[in-house]
């Protein structure tokens, strides 16, 4: 099943924090990888690339560490959408305001809107934006 890959997911991946509910299903997502063309917003390598960076600068990783999850992130079929620069003050801005997200929660949704995706998420509130327009979970 191809679907649309939220950064919360990925993180999941990486910090192995949260619930075990989350946990679960981080794994479950990784899994389906195998099988799978995933997409992502424009946007998705700089969320990555921001939260590894804060995560470095808090002492709650380290360089290496970041650098060998990074590696293992290239090896993956993770296909960045090219459009999404185009529907950043359209159709992004309007799934924004609408449904209170932020702009680059919004850029997943909208992506997955677009593309008739499934969305593997853990982020609450953009999960509940996705059950009002319809976009199958993961």
């Amino acid at each position: 099943m191809n679907f649309v890959l939220d950064n919360s997911v990925v993180m999941r991946w990486y910090f192995g924090d949260g619930s075990t509910t989350d946990l679960e299903y981080a794994s479950r997502v990784l899994d389906s990888m195998a099988s799978a063309e995933v997409l992502v917003p424009g946007v998705w390598g700089l969320e990555v690339a921001n939260v590894l960076a804060r995560a470095e600068a808090k002492g709650l990783t380290t360089e290496a560490r970041t650098e060998t999850f990074i590696g293992m992130l290239h090896r993956m079929n993770i296909n960045t959408d090219g459009a999404t620069p185009t529907q950043a003050l359209t159709s992004i801005l309007q799934l924004a305001r609408r449904y209170n997200l932020s702009s680059y929660d919004a850029s997943y949704l909208e992506l997955a809107m677009r593309e008739d995706l499934p969305l593997a998420t853990l982020d609450a509130d953009l999960r509940r934006a996705a059950e009002l327009v319809g976009v199958e979970h993961f």
